[in-house]
């Protein structure tokens, strides 16, 4: 399955500002019923087999992020722009989105960036752009899609 990342509206069947409900059924409609994960957790995330995390938050009732977790294998992709933001190295994301937005290294966590007018954020525990082996801080972990005004404080 491939993920397209439409800010602000969202991801998928994940649309901002859905009702809680809707949203709930939604992340259920991305499990695939064949193999269902033991960590699933209904309402919150689902796993699919590719190992594709897909994370909501809900506030007051209504849809205000989305989070999707790097896969283990191909199968599944989370795109952006024609950019596979979760399959190739952070490095080569920042570099690409760069060219479509402005993409500012996190202050407090520079293994991090944040795409302010897009509403993205891409995670990794730590950076090492130069070490492909170590998968966890070459590649984005996750990336998340939130409402606009998320990262001004609460609120919706």
């Amino acid at each position: 399955m491939d993920l397209e990342l439409v800010p602000p509206t969202g991801v998928g069947p994940l649309v901002i500002g859905m009702p809680r409900q809707h949203a709930d059924a939604a992340l259920l409609s991305l499990r695939d019923p064949s193999v269902t994960s033991d960590s699933d957790r209904p309402g919150q995330h689902v796993f699919r087999p590719s190992g594709l995390m897909i994370s909501i938050s809900c506030t007051r009732g209504l849809l205000e992020a989305v989070e999707l977790g790097r896969p283990s294998n191909p199968s599944d992709s989370v795109r952006f722009g024609g950019v596979d933001v979760l399959g190739l190295s952070a490095r080569e994301v920042v570099r690409r989105m760069r060219e479509q937005t402005t993409v500012l290294m996190d202050e407090e966590d520079p293994a991090s960036f944040v795409a302010p007018d897009l509403l993205l954020s891409f995670w990794r525990p730590f950076a090492a752009d130069d070490a492909p082996d170590e998968e966890q801080g070459y590649y984005f972990s996750s990336v998340l899609l939130a409402r606009p005004g998320y990262y001004d404080g609460p609120g919706l």
